[in-house]
C-alpha cells in the first residue's frame, strides 16, 4: 500500500520565494533554527550536492519527530532516494523499505519501516516553501517513515498532512533536487539522502 501520495498541484504563478536573510525572516515563530529543538540534517548526493537543515517541530508533532529522529539515529535514512519530485510542488522521500540506492527501486514509495505507523498529528503550521510533512495514504493514521519537502506553498495540504518540521538552511539545495516526470513525479536515477543526522 502506498504510504503516501500527496495529490499533485497545479500552483499558480507563484515566483521563486527569497532565500537567504528574507526567506529565514519569512519562517514562523515556532520554525525559525530554535537551539532549544533538534534539527535534522540531510546531505544530499547525486546530481545535486548540499547540505538541508531543518529544525523539527516537537512540541507541534512530538511521535511524528520521534519517528524520524530515530530512523535517522539509527541510520535508516542513509542512502534513500528522492523517489517522487514534482516540479512546483515537493520532493518526496524516505523510503527506507524500498527507496534504498543501488537496489530496485521499482516499489520505491510504498514502504515503510518496521515500525508501526504513527497517527495523525494535524495543527495549525501551514504547509510553505520549506515546510517538511509526514507522508501517509488514505488513512489520516498511516505515516510511517516518508517524508516531504516544500518546493512553493500549498495551502490545500493544510490540516491534511502532519507537518514536523521547516527547512532552515539549504533551501537552494531542495530547490535543486532532480525532477521527475510531469504527473508522476517518478524520477530516473534520482538524487539521494547521503546521510541524515539528528543534532541537538
Amino acid at each position: 500500500m502506498p504510504k503516501l501520495d500527496v495529490l499533485p498541484a497545479t500552483l499558480g504563478a507563484l515566483g521563486l520565494g527569497i532565500l537567504g536573510v528574507f526567506y529565514f525572516a519569512t519562517l514562523p515563530a515556532q520554525a525559525q533554527d530554535n537551539p532549544d529543538t533538534p534539527n535534522l540534517v540531510i546531505e544530499v548526493d547525486g546530481s545535486t550536492q548540499g547540505q538541508i537543515v531543518i529544525d523539527l517541530m516537537p512540541g507541534v508533532a512530538p511521535q511524528h519527530v520521534e519517528r524520524v529522529t530515530t530512523l535517522a539515529s539509527d541510520g535508516k535514512y542513509d542512502g534513500v532516494v528522492f523517489h517522487r519530485v514534482i516540479d512546483g510542488f515537493m520532493a518526496q522521500t524516505g523510503d527506507v523499505e524500498f527507496g534504498r540506492l543501488g537496489e530496485n527501486l521499482r516499489r520505491a514509495g510504498t514502504g515503510g519501516s518496521d515500525q508501526p505507523d504513527v497517527p495523525a498529528e494535524f495543527g495549525d503550521v501551514s504547509f510553505d516553501r520549506g515546510t517538511v510533512g509526514m507522508a501517509r495514504s488514505g488513512h489520516p493514521d498511516s505515516a510511517n517513515s516518508q517524508f516531504f519537502i516544500m518546493f512553493e506553498p500549498a495551502p490545500h495540504l493544510n490540516g491534511q498532512y502532519t507537518v514536523f518540521g521547516q527547512v532552515v538552511e539549504g533551501q537552494e539545495v531542495v530547490d535543486a533536487i532532480k525532477r521527475g516526470a510531469p504527473g508522476s513525479g517518478s524520477v530516473d536515477d534520482p538524487d539521494y539522502m547521503k546521510s541524515v543526522t539528528v543534532t541537538e
